[in-house]
């Protein structure tokens, strides 16, 4: 069986008067990041979100859940919307969501991940590990804290381990680690330059201050993600476009973060919500009207489909 049949080969256009221009495909596939572009700050979700989500559905497109999150953390919340297919960790795990089968994972090694929180320690750097059921930390303090109290809201299967040393913890166990945070107050280009004579890694920066404050641990901070090379939202979208045989073109990709950066430049239609991180609206085909509260990932929906 043809797995592309599944799909309704339904077209997309901005008109005429639009100012980016008429644009003609097919809709095969819409990617969503989720904090920030379907749930909100205050882990809400609009209703009109679900109604388009709904919608996708119901013209047999399918539905790619792409976010930065661990699997166990949001599991519940992609059962609600019957996904078809997750992308975890900023891609470093995708799961077939009809199967229920993970159709691909790429971890950390032991030696990167050592060189990486090494630096970490020595600058006094707050650290936090994700494995499949875990974050891993000496203590609860910035992105590590925010998915606790995330945890009591969503109901996830994430569970928390405290160590006295994670430089150690790591050192003397065998854990299967996808990513690894490392946050602070103050800037870390210092930390971040290190990361660089490691080519097996690849890290993200990502600011958490001002318009961007985390609002769920009322602080601000900034952090950076670490994965194993060649692993982002977009790359996983073209192993999936690989695997369902579905062009890019034939792709809708909605973000709001710098995470969602390259998958929503080189997607067919990219859509940054009202309240994206700027660098991200410089890159997007369309910005939203709305802001997430208000539904902006439905309005991205209906102007493609």
């Amino acid at each position: 069986m043809d797995i592309e049949s599944d799909f309704y080969n339904y077209s997309f256009f901005t008109n005429d008067n639009d100012e980016f221009g008429p644009v003609y495909h097919s809709v095969k596939l819409i990617a969503s990041d989720l904090d920030g572009t379907i749930i909100d700050k205050n882990n809400n979700i609009s209703e009109d979100n679900f109604k388009a989500i709904e919608e996708i559905h119901n013209k047999n497109i399918c539905f790619v859940i792409c976010t930065g999150k661990s699997f166990a953390v949001c599991k519940n919340i992609c059962s609600q919307f019957n996904a078809s297919y997750g992308v975890f960790g900023n891609g470093t795990q995708i799961i077939d969501f009809k199967t229920g089968q993970e159709i691909y994972r790429n971890l950390l090694s032991k030696q990167d991940l050592l060189y990486a929180v090494t630096f970490a320690k020595r600058l006094n750097l707050h650290i936090h590990i994700y494995t499949d059921t875990e974050i891993i930390s000496e203590h609860l303090m910035y992105m590590d804290l925010r998915n606790f109290f995330k945890k009591q809201d969503t109901r996830s299967d994430l569970k928390f381990k405290l160590v006295d040393n994670i430089l150690d913890y790591i050192s003397h166990n065998n854990e299967n680690v996808f990513s690894a945070i490392v946050s602070s107050e103050t800037s870390l280009k210092e930390f971040e330059n290190l990361l660089l004579t490691d080519k097996n890694i690849v890290s993200t920066n990502v600011n958490k201050r001002g318009n961007y404050k985390d609002c769920t641990i009322n602080k601000e901070y900034e952090y950076i993600h670490i994965s194993p090379k060649n692993v982002d939202k977009d790359i996983a979208l073209n192993f999936i476009g690989d695997y369902l045989k579905i062009d890019k073109k034939n792709m809708v990709a909605v973000g709001d973060n710098v995470n969602d950066l390259e998958m929503v430049k080189n997607s067919g239609f990219g859509v940054a919500v009202n309240d994206a991180y700027n660098e991200l609206k410089n890159v997007a085909t369309y910005v939203t009207k709305k802001t997430v509260t208000e539904g902006a990932f439905a309005e991205a929906v209906y102007r493609v489909i």
